[in-house]
C-alpha cells in the first residue's frame, strides 16, 4: 500500500471543509497554521516488517456509540423533543464536552494571520469533547455555525456542517509534546492553554494509577504536568478567574483497588503550574466551579445514596482551605456529576438515578431562594436511554450532555472489530472484538469468539459470521495441526471448582460453512473443566480443573480427551487457571491466585510442560490482578490483561464495568519490557496474539439484531439494602 501524499489531502481540507462551514470570515484568512496541526496528524500505514496482530475484548464497548448532545438550561421546560440537538457527527464514541468561553484558541491563532476578524465569534461556534475515532481517546475541537443551535430542523441536527481536528499535536522539535497514545479525559479551555487527563507516563509502583493533569499550550503543543509525580489525579476542573484548577485525587494514598466510588479528596492548586497544592475537602469527586471560592462535587454519603454537596473555600490567603460544606441532594434518589456555570450559579446540572426511571437522567437544580426545584432536561426528550456528565455553556444558556445515539439517528453500525491505534503500526495491528475470548486459527484466516452464550467464528476481515455453537461457552483456541478444529468450555463462567464445566472440540467443515458442526466433549466428570490451550504438535491440551477440589492445571489427549490420556500439571489449595501453551511448545503460561490463595489476587506464571521450572513472570503488586497470558508468535513474549496501571478515571461516570482497571500489556517471558498497549476507562481483556498482520481498518458488524445502547448501568448502586428496597430491587 502506498501513502496518500500529503499535499493532495490538504488541499481537499482547504478546498472541502472549510467552505462548508459558511463562514467568510474563516474563508478569508490564511490558513497555514490550521492546517499545520491537521498535517501533523495525516496517517501513514507501511506494512513493510509487519510481525502481528493483536484481538481483545471490552465488556459492552461496542455498543456505546457515544454522542453529545445539549438542550435549553431554562426554569420551565417544555416537553417537546425539538428541544434537544445533536453537537457531534455519529461517529464512534464522543463524550465529556465542554463549551469553550469564545469559539478556541484556533481561532486565535488564525486571526494572527488575517485582519478581518471581527465577525469570527458571532459566526461561529466551538465544542471540545473527547473522542475514540481515531483508534484512541483524544480531544477534538468542532467549529459550526453558532446559528445551528437556534435550529430545530431534523437536517441540521443530522447533517451539520463543520470542521473538526484534534487539539493535541505534537509539532516538529517539541521534545515535551504528548505521544498519541494516552487516555485524555474532561478537558477544558483556560486561556491558550487545555486542561485534561493523560495517562501517558508510567506510574511509579504496580497499581498506582496513571492518571494525571496536564496542561498544553495549544499554540506550540508545549506541555507540562501539574500533578505531582506518585499522585493520580482525575476529573480537573478550571475556576472561572483561571487561577485555580480542583481535582480529585487519593492523594499519598494511592488506588487500593476499589471500582465503585473511588476513595478521593478534593485538592486544588494554581493552574500555571500546579504550585500551592492543598487539600479542600475530604471524600469527594468530580468537581466544579461557581466561582473562586465556591466548590460544588458528588460523593455516596453515609446513608448510601450518591449526593451533590456545595463547598465553600478561602483562596485568598497562603494556601486554599475549606470554610464550610452543605449537602444540596438529599437521600431517595442518587445525583452525581455536578456541572454548574458561572453565569447562573443558582443552576446545577445534575445526572440523576430515580425509582421512577432505570435510566439516568440529566435535570437542574434551582436554588434560588433555597427551593431546590429540580427540572427534568432529558426524561422529557429520551426516556429511555442513559445521559451522563453535564457541563453549561458559558452564558448558562444550553447543558450539554452524551448519551448513546442509538439506531434512530446512529450514522454507523456497531463494530464487530475495532482498529486501535498501536504503539508499533507498521509491526502490531491491535483490535478490539465485539465478543470475548478471540483466538486466530493457524493460518491466520479465521477468528473464534464467544458471546456468551454461543461460540461464533468470522473470516479475519470481518466477513462471514456465524454460529457454530449454541451453548454457553468461555476460551476458544483452535488446534495447531488439525484444520478446522476449535477448543472451548461449555458451561457457566466464574464457577465452583464441583460445577459441571467441560472442554469440547467444534470440528468445522471447513468445505461448507452451513452443514452443522462436529462438537465432541473431552472431559468427563465435568468438575469446572475450563480454558483449553492445544500444544503445537497437536497432541496435548493443556486446561484447568476443579476435580481435586482446587483450580489446577491437567493435561489430555487432544483428539480423545482424559479417556486417552491425561496428567496432573500443577497441585495446591489455589487457583491455577487461564493457560496458554507457548508456539515453540517449551512453556505453558497460566495465571494463580497461589501467592495468596482466594484473596482475588493473580499473578502470571510459567511452567514446562513436564512441570519443571515454576516461576512468576508478571506480579501487579499487592491484591493485584494479571489474567489470560497469550504468548506471542515467537514465544519471547506475553500478553494479558492487568491492573498494573490502576484506574483511570472516576467509574461513576462511565457506564457499568466489573473491572474498569483491565488494560492489556505486553512483557518479555522473564518478566522484563512491561508496556501499556490500551488507554481507557473500560474494561480490557482475553488478548490473543497471532503472528499474521491485519489491515488496521473497522470493521462493521454484519450479525442480525446488533444494535447500539443495549449496555449496563452501575446496578452496584442499589446495593445498600435499604436503597435497595426503594429501587425494587432494580438497577440503581
Amino acid at each position: 500500500m502506498r501513502p496518500t501524499p500529503r499535499p493532495y489531502i490538504l488541499n481537499q481540507i482547504s478546498s472541502q471543509l472549510l467552505p462548508t462551514l459558511g463562514c467568510s470570515t474563516l474563508m478569508n484568512m490564511r490558513v497555514s497554521p490550521l492546517l499545520s496541526l491537521i498535517y501533523s496528524f495525516l496517517p501513514f500505514v507501511d506494512p513493510a516488517g509487519v510481525t502481528g496482530s493483536i484481538v481483545f475484548t471490552t465488556f459492552g464497548r461496542s455498543l456505546y456509540g457515544f454522542d453529545i448532545h445539549a438542550a435549553a438550561a431554562t426554569k420551565s421546560l417544555s416537553p417537546d423533543r425539538r428541544d434537544e440537538v445533536q453537537l457531534t457527527d455519529g461517529v464512534s464514541v464522543n463524550y465529556n464536552g465542554f463549551f469553550p468561553a469564545s469559539p478556541s484558541l484556533l481561532l486565535s491563532l488564525l486571526r494572527q494571520s488575517s485582519s478581518s476578524s471581527s465577525r469570527a465569534n458571532d459566526s461561529i461556534d466551538a465544542l471540545i469533547y473527547v473522542t475514540e475515532r481515531r483508534g484512541y481517546p483524544t480531544v477534538y475541537l468542532d467549529l459550526f455555525p453558532a446559528s445551528r443551535f437556534a435550529s430545530n430542523r431534523r437536517e441540521t441536527l443530522e447533517l451539520p456542517t463543520r470542521l473538526q481536528f484534534p487539539l493535541l499535536h505534537q509539532p516538529p522539535g517539541a521534545a515535551d509534546a504528548l505521544p498519541f497514545i494516552s487516555m485524555k479525559d474532561r478537558p477544558s479551555i483556560s486561556g491558550d492553554r487545555l486542561i485534561f487527563v493523560s495517562t501517558h507516563e508510567p506510574s511509579q509502583s504496580p497499581r498506582q494509577s496513571w492518571a494525571a493533569v496536564y496542561s498544553t499550550h495549544l499554540p506550540t503543543g508545549s506541555t507540562i504536568r501539574l500533578t505531582p509525580f506518585g499522585i493520580a489525579d482525575f476529573s480537573p476542573a478550571v475556576s472561572p478567574s483561571g487561577e485555580w484548577t480542583a481535582v480529585a485525587s487519593a492523594g499519598d494514598r494511592g488506588w487500593t483497588g476499589e471500582i465503585h466510588e473511588l476513595n478521593t479528596d478534593i485538592y486544588v492548586f494554581k493552574t500555571r503550574d500546579g504550585s500551592t497544592r492543598a487539600l479542600v475537602v475530604k471524600h469527594g469527586g468530580w468537581p466544579c466551579w461557581a466561582d473562586d471560592s465556591t466548590i460544588f462535587f458528588h460523593r455516596q454519603s453515609s446513608d448510601g445514596w450518591w449526593s451533590v454537596f456545595r463547598a465553600e473555600i478561602n483562596t485568598q490567603g497562603d494556601a486554599p482551605e475549606l470554610i464550610s460544606i452543605v449537602r444540596i441532594t438529599p437521600p431517595g434518589f442518587h445525583a452525581f456529576t455536578p456541572a454548574v456555570s458561572p453565569a447562573a450559579p443558582e443552576l446545577i446540572a445534575v445526572a440523576t438515578r430515580r425509582s421512577s426511571s432505570q435510566y439516568r437522567h440529566i435535570e437542574l437544580i434551582d436554588l434560588a431562594g433555597g427551593r431546590n426545584a429540580y427540572i427534568e432536561v432529558t426524561r422529557v426528550n429520551v426516556p429511555n436511554a442513559h445521559h451522563f456528565n453535564p457541563f453549561f455553556s458559558p452564558d448558562a444558556g444550553r447543558v450539554g450532555y452524551h448519551r448513546c445515539r442509538g439506531g434512530r439517528n446512529g450514522r454507523t453500525p456497531p463494530l464487530i472489530l475495532e482498529s486501535i491505534k498501536s504503539l508499533s503500526p507498521e509491526t502490531i495491528s491491535l483490535f478490539r472484538i465485539d465478543g470475548s475470548f478471540p483466538s486466530f486459527s493457524p493460518d491466520g484466516h479465521q477468528i473464534a469468539y464467544v458471546n456468551l452464550p454461543g461460540v461464533y467464528v468470522i473470516n479475519s476481515d470481518g466477513s462471514n459470521p456465524r454460529e457454530v455453537s449454541t451453548s454457553n461457552s468461555f476460551s476458544t483456541a483452535w488446534d495447531w495441526k488439525r484444520k478446522g478444529v476449535i477448543y472451548t468450555s461449555q458451561g457457566p463462567q466464574f464457577a465452583h471448582e464441583s460445577t459441571e464445566v467441560d472442554i469440547v472440540s467444534i470440528t468445522l467443515n471447513e468445505d461448507d460453512d452451513t452443514a452443522k458442526p462436529l462438537i465432541k466433549k473431552l472431559t468427563t466428570g465435568g468438575k469446572n473443566n475450563a480454558f483449553p490451550s492445544p500444544s503445537p504438535d497437536g497432541k496435548w491440551v493443556v486446561f484447568r480443573s476443579g476435580r481435586s477440589g482446587h483450580k489446577n492445571l491437567y493435561v489430555m489427549d487432544a483428539v480423545e480427551g482424559e479417556r486417552a490420556g491425561i496428567y496432573r500439571l500443577t497441585a495446591g489449595p489455589w487457583s491455577d487457571t487461564m493457560c496458554n501453551w507457548s508456539p515453540d511448545g517449551e512453556w505453558i503460561a497460566f495465571s494463580s491466585d497461589r501467592d495468596d490463595p482466594e484473596s482475588g489476587s493473580f499473578s502470571i506464571f510459567m511452567v514446562r510442560p513436564d512441570g519443571t521450572g515454576l516461576r512468576k513472570v508478571v506480579h501487579s503488586g499487592d491484591k493485584g490482578r494479571a489474567n489470560h497470558p497469550w504468548f506471542s508468535p515467537d514465544s519471547s513474549s506475553i500478553v494479558f490483561t492487568s491492573d498494573y496501571a490502576g484506574v483511570s478515571s472516576e467509574p461513576v461516570a462511565n457506564p457499568h464495568h466489573f473491572q474498569p482497571y483491565g488494560e492489556i500489556f505486553t512483557a518479555k517471558i522473564d518478566g522484563s519490557e512491561i508496556t501499556r498497549l490500551t488507554h481507557n476507562s473500560y474494561e480490557d481483556g482475553t488478548p490473543a496474539w497471532s503472528p499474521f498482520f491485519l489491515e488496521p481498518v473497522d470493521v462493521a458488524n454484519s450479525l442480525p439484531g446488533v444494535s447500539y445502547c443495549r449496555f449496563d448501568d452501575c446496578h452496584w448502586l442499589s446495593s445498600n439494602k435499604q436503597i435497595n428496597a426503594v429501587f425494587n430491587g432494580t438497577s440503581c
